[in-house]
């Protein structure tokens, strides 16, 4: 069976991750989106409420499964058997940070790393840029799945649609 994961921080996900999940799914028998715990660094949605948004999000993809992980991702990947991260790239600044991990992940732990480039009408999506926009009132509708954009209204009181 070909596994793999997908980790991320998803705060929150965006139609650009749902991009990337979606293209990775049709690779693999079986694709792990993982939610990275960082108990450093508060996020605007709870771990447990990324995971319901992201669930919400790949429904209709059969063979994704979410989860979490704290710590580092090689060590996820050898207790769960998974020997392929995926990764997206939305830009060159991307790929040279990704690069650098894909390079450790393979001297730590001989862990491949698969570069999907994002569709190019997502490329300029950030979980970032959407809680920013979100926060002050821009219309985020078009950027996230639509559990995303009614959470993300509810959280800021300021999402328009």
């Amino acid at each position: 069976m070909r596994r793999a994961v997908c980790p991320g921080s998803f705060d929150p996900v965006t139609n650009g991750h749902v991009d990337v999940i979606s293209r990775a799914a049709a690779l693999y028998d079986e694709l792990v989106v993982a939610v990275l715990v960082n108990p450093g660094k508060a996020g605007l949605f709870s771990v447990e409420e990324r995971m319901e948004l992201l669930r919400d999000a790949v429904a209709d993809l059969p063979n994704v499964t979410v989860d979490s992980f704290q710590g580092l991702l090689v060590d996820y990947c050898r207790t769960h058997e998974i020997p392929v991260i995926v990764k997206g790239l939305r830009a060159v600044s991307d790929f040279e940070y990704e690069l650098q991990m894909a390079q450790m992940n393979r001297e730590l732990a001989s862990i491949e790393t698969l570069f999907v480039p994002t569709a190019p009408q997502v490329g300029h999506l950030s979980s970032s840029l959407v809680k920013q926009i979100a926060t002050f009132g821009g219309d985020v509708s078009r950027l996230v799945p639509k559990a995303v954009f009614d959470r993300l209204a509810e959280r800021t009181g300021r999402a328009e649609k």
